[in-house]
């Protein structure tokens, strides 16, 4: 299985990384975390998304607030597919990030979850790697089926505490 690479433009993003971490260890899937800096670090963060690949990784996920050019920046780098994480900041809630990881010119796109979205963006990573890997997309099947059926359980509580 391909490995999931994510990287961090700061460990203030830890809390957001660690909702993807903790989706891909339930989905049994190998992935490594670093922190690289779109801007203090270019260099490693360069090198990371140009060796990606040879590295066994299949889909990066870039998490990063304020400016949030990190995922552009791998993305520029690589062409795998690459997910931005906008990270909410001091100033704009994470707006700033929004749109500064949806907004790719044409040529280098970056699929980009909601502000703080780790989890998605480990469920999307995973999806991407499920299309040749059938029994990552029978965890995926099964995942939304526990889901579902865990929403059923509280529309039924729900029902009878208010009925």
């Amino acid at each position: 299985m391909k490995k999931i690479g994510i990287v961090m433009g700061s460990d203030s993003d830890l809390p957001v990384v660690k909702k993807a971490t903790d989706m891909l260890k339930a989905l049994e899937i190998p992935y490594e975390v670093h922190v690289y800096s779109a801007h203090r670090t270019p260099e490693e963060a360069r090198d990371f998304a140009r060796n990606a690949r040879e590295r066994g990784f299949g889909v990066l996920i870039a998490a990063a607030g304020m400016a949030a050019h990190l995922a552009g920046a791998l993305a520029a780098n690589t062409t795998l597919p690459v997910i931005g994480i906008p990270c909410a900041g001091p100033l704009l809630d994470g707006l700033d990030a929004l749109l500064s990881t949806v907004q790719m010119p044409t040529g280098i796109p970056v699929a980009t979850v909601a502000v703080g979205g780790g989890a998605n963006a480990a469920l999307l990573a995973a999806q991407m790697l499920a299309v040749e890997d059938a029994a990552l997309a029978g965890k995926l099947d099964a995942k939304r089926k526990a889901d579902a059926e865990a929403v059923r359980k509280k529309d039924a509580a729900i029902a009878e505490a208010c009925g």
